[in-house]
């Protein structure tokens, strides 16, 4: 079982590497979802954890629809991250009419010189997750996908999550388990959908409060969970 925990800052990257974190992912902005962070700061987290570090590649919260001005940001924000020798990025493009936007794939992908590629939450605004996860399959770059399996908490989808899980089974791309998850009931959640990834935010932060620090004693407490063995589904 993966365990990815959102950091936001060094502090957060040290206390959940420290906590049992088996990768991050790297962002600004929480509280919009996450926008690609600082360089300085992606550099300073790549020397200074062990654990592979993710980092956010998105130049706004407005939509997740972007303008050939945006995709040239991006483009330049890829190349950094590459250079900073960070082991992935998080990235995820939608057409005006809801679709997997191909174009800016295409136009980014070849820049990931070998990083990881997850594909974020913008697939949750797909009407048709399992023809988006098929579309996806297309680009080898692409390693995961981080979504709740659709608009609400993951933890209220576990029919759906457990589809795309099915979908995904036997290919390259990983179901990452993102959005609404809570250490309590994490067990129950993952044996019923199998997934083998799972991304926490805020519940492993003090008072559940997104822009609160990581709690060192939640965090280590979900990690024993997940290792414990009963989760080995």
């Amino acid at each position: 079982m993966i365990l990815e925990v959102i950091a936001t800052c060094m502090e957060d990257a040290l206390t959940a590497e420290a906590g049992g974190a088996d990768r991050l992912e790297l962002i600004t902005a929480i509280t919009e979802g996450g926008l690609t962070p600082g360089i300085g700061l992606v550099g300073q987290v790549v020397k200074a954890v062990k654990i592979p570090v993710h980092v956010m590649v998105r130049p706004h919260s407005r939509s997740f629809h972007y303008s050939s001005y945006d995709i040239s940001t991006m483009a330049e924000e890829i190349k950094a991250i590459e250079a900073s020798g960070a082991a992935g990025i998080v990235l995820g493009a939608l057409t005006p009419d809801g679709l997997i936007d191909e174009r800016a794939l295409e136009a980014l992908l070849p820049l990931t010189n070998g990083m990881q590629v997850t594909f974020h939450r913008a697939f949750d605004e797909l009407e048709d997750q399992i023809a988006g996860l098929r579309t996806l399959e297309n680009y080898p770059q692409i390693t995961r996908v981080l979504t709740s399996a659709g608009p609400g908490s993951a933890m209220e989808a576990i029919s759906a999550m457990r589809r795309l899980v099915e979908a995904a089974r036997g290919g390259r791309i990983a179901i990452l388990a993102g959005s609404g998850l809570k250490p309590q009931g994490i067990t129950s959640f993952i044996e019923q959908t199998g997934v083998t990834e799972v991304h926490f935010g805020s519940a492993v932060r003090i008072g559940q409060d997104a822009l609160s620090p990581i709690d060192p004693v939640i965090l280590r407490g979900l990690s024993h969970t997940l290792r414990s063995g009963s989760c080995s589904s």
